[in-house]
This record gives structure tokens, C-alpha cells and sequence, in this order.
């Protein structure tokens, strides 16, 4: 389907922009939110900075204003989200409201102020994404997996939610995605085992596009090699 609109969450990171430039590759009309203050996107798309996601309001006026623009919209791709590396026993109080904000609330409330207008698409589609690391969370990794457990499981009961309605609800589960962070953080991991920010988008492009609609619900592991 020709002229598809798609609004990308978390679009300055580098999964996000990752998605963003993929996507401009296609027959869509791009819209980028993110927190960042300063970003820009592909050539075209329609940018709204300084968006905090985890305000309901401000996750409805951006997405309205993603419709108003553009005329409707199809995709939400929620790849907005964080990590923190912290143990439990000397870990802070905060970091698991933290996440819970940052990783659920912001596809929770970007999804709610999204549903009436996918509702109106001949394929509405939204992507989450989740974690492998919440399907058996490591050493340090207890706040952030149970964040993205929250995660899987927004995805599967909106999936349920909305499948009547033709709109499907999906999550792609990365394992570690090669970003300059993580190769700052691991210096002397295989990065080669890692999975590519460009693979990435490429599963959550094709969980976007018209072919996928025969699948809601799932949460697809994006492993690569690790």
C-alpha cells in the first residue's frame, strides 16, 4: 500500500534512526517522536522533539499531531525506551519506576492515543520492543527485564485487544544490538554475534508492513548470534 504513515517513538537513538532511514526507503510518510531536544530524521519526515512519552498528554498531542499532518496514520513502531545495568541488592530504589516509565508506560500511552486512528486503516499495525533478556534476565539485569516483561505482555493483551479490529500488535525481543554504547561498555566482546541495528529494523519493518497481518501477539526473538 502506497503513501503508508509511520510514527517511530525513540527515533534519535540508534535503533530508531535505524528504522527511520529503512523505512524512507519505502512507500511511507515518516513521522519521528522523540525526547531528544535537537534531532533530525531522513529527508521529509515530519519531527517532533522534546516529546516526553511517559506524559500521557504529551504522547496524545504528538501522535494527534501525527495524524492532523499527515492524514491518518497506520504504524507505530514504540522503539522508544532505556537500560540500566543494576543489581538488586545494591541497586537504587528508582531505577524500576524509572524503567517501568521509560520501556512500558511510553508504548502504553503512544499506543492508547494511537488505537482510534490505526482503527481507521486498512492495516494497522504496532511494533514494540521488548527484550530477550526478559525471557531469562542475567546477572544486573532484574529491574531492566521486568520493565520489558511488562513490555511482552502489554504487547500480547493489546494484541487481544484489538485483533476484532484488524489492527495487530506484535514485539520483536533483541538480544545485544551493536551500538556505539554497548561496544563502549563490552570492549572486547564479538560485536560480529551482536545483531545489527539495520537487522533489526528489517524484522520490525516486515512486523509493519501489510504481509505480516496474519501475525499479532507474537514476541519474535532477534538474537543474532549471542
Amino acid at each position: 500500500m502506497a503513501d503508508r504513515i509511520i510514527a517511530i517513538t525513540g527515533a534519535a537513538g540508534v535503533p530508531g534512526s535505524a528504522v527511520a532511514h529503512a523505512a524512507a526507503e519505502l512507500p511511507y510518510q515518516l513521522a519521528l517522536i522523540d525526547y531528544a531536544a535537537d534531532f533530525a530524521g531522513p529527508s521529509g519526515a515530519f519531527v517532533q522533539s522534546s516529546v516526553d512519552l511517559t506524559d500521557a498528554a504529551q504522547a496524545g498531542a504528538a501522535v494527534d499531531a501525527v495524524a492532523d499532518r499527515l492524514g491518518g496514520l497506520d504504524v507505530l513502531l514504540n522503539i522508544a525506551g532505556g537500560f540500566r545495568w543494576e543489581t538488586i541488592e545494591g541497586g537504587s530504589d528508582d531505577t524500576w519506576p524509572d524503567l517501568y516509565r521509560l520501556n512500558v508506560l511510553t508504548a502504553a500511552n503512544a499506543s492508547r492515543a494511537a488505537i482510534p486512528h490505526l482503527k481507521r486503516s486498512a492495516a494497522g499495525r504496532i511494533v514494540n520492543v521488548g527484550s530477550a533478556a526478559a525471557l531469562k534476565a542475567g546477572f544486573g539485569m532484574g529491574p531492566y527485564a521486568a520493565s520489558k516483561a511488562g513490555v511482552h505482555a502489554l504487547t500480547q493483551s493489546l494484541a487481544e485487544e484489538l485483533k476484532a479490529e484488524g489492527v495487530t500488535v506484535n514485539a520483536v525481543l533483541p538480544s545485544i544490538i551493536d551500538t556505539p554504547a554497548n561496544r563502549a561498555d563490552m570492549p572486547d566482546a564479538d560485536v560480529s554475534a551482536w545483531v545489527a541495528p539495520k537487522d533489526l529494523a528489517a524484522v520490525i519493518l516486515f512486523l509493519a508492513s501489510e504481509a505480516a497481518g496474519a501475525v499479532t501477539g507474537a514476541l519474535l526473538p532477534v538474537t543474532g548470534r549471542v
